[in-house]
């Protein structure tokens, strides 16, 4: 519970720090009302075919009663569109993340060094950045699909369809958002993809308080926009703390300067969320650390 807390906390912290700063807030509102235009016209388009994908998609129901039949057709129309919408959820993000990747680096960059400094950034050319940004996001959705895939079939159950699955999507949406909010600050130290999926599973209540919130506020039209440059800057803040600080720079060869890859490749983390400056780093990835 201490780890869902303090991620909502983090949530609140990124929103204060761009509204205190009112530049790098519309700095980081542009990527986001792009992305918005776009998935508005899509999401228009699935409602207004949904009716024909449910016919396409149920012809053994053509020789039903016309209530049943109507009434399958019209439930997976709406599954459908929910399943689309919540996809959106997750996947705005990410295409918001590669869309503007030069603007939120710099936004997630300028977090930290309010915060004391930032680590330094890996000297690539902007294309091989985005590239970088984009594979990850479709690594990311791809996991995130496993899971949403069977939970889309899984709605079509009675009562437990309507309320427990979407609960657990909502659980499963608000882990990947923070997987691919967490990105620019671990991409920065160099922290590829499938070591950032290892490190929020040892702190699940930290990535469900921070994404969760989002997911149900994304719901909300123009929401996303507007805290979509608070949430970059949480992120900021959170990667900054779980990974204590600026005190792991990754050299050329994606070793930490001051040991912190340990063999085997894991690097240990900083001082834990919420421990005061000085105490002993704490344990290794894959070990657990912090309260739970």
């Amino acid at each position: 519970m201490r780890d869902l807390a303090a991620g909502m906390r983090y949530l609140g912290r990124g929103q204060r720090w761009v509204f205190g700063h009112g530049r790098w807030f519309g700095f980081g509102l542009l990527p986001a009302l792009v992305t918005l235009v776009l998935y508005a016209a899509a999401l228009t388009a699935l409602a207004y075919f949904a009716d024909d994908v449910a016919a396409w998609a149920t012809p053994f129901a053509d020789d039903w009663d016309e209530l049943w039949r109507d009434s399958l057709r019209g439930l997976f129309a709406v599954l459908l569109w929910l399943g689309g919408l919540l996809i959106s959820v997750l996947t705005f993000t990410a295409v918001t993340l590669v869309l503007g990747d030069p603007f939120y680096e710099k936004l997630s960059e300028q977090v930290e060094e309010s915060e004391g400094g930032a680590p330094a950034t890996p000297d690539r050319p902007l294309w091989q950045e985005v590239w970088i940004s984009m594979r990850d996001s479709l690594y990311v959705l791809w996991r995130m699909l496993i899971f949403t895939v069977p939970l889309f079939f899984l709605g079509f159950l009675p009562v437990v369809g309507q309320t427990v699955i979407p609960a657990i999507g909502f659980a499963v949406s608000g882990f990947f958002l923070t997987v691919e909010l967490v990105s620019v600050a671990m991409q920065r130290r160099g922290i590829p993809v499938r070591e950032r999926l290892r490190i929020l599973r040892t702190r699940r209540g930290l990535a469900l308080g921070f994404g969760v919130p989002l997911v149900l506020a994304f719901l909300v039209p123009l929401v996303a926009v507007v805290l979509m440059p608070g949430a970059v800057a949480g992120a900021a803040l959170l990667v900054r703390d779980l990974m204590g600080g600026d005190e792991q720079q990754p050299d050329r060869d994606g070793r930490d300067g001051d040991d912190a890859l340990r063999p085997g490749g894991a690097p240990h983390f900083g001082p834990g969320i919420g421990a005061p400056k000085g105490s002993a780093p704490s344990e290794p990835w894959g070990h657990g650390t912090g309260p739970r």
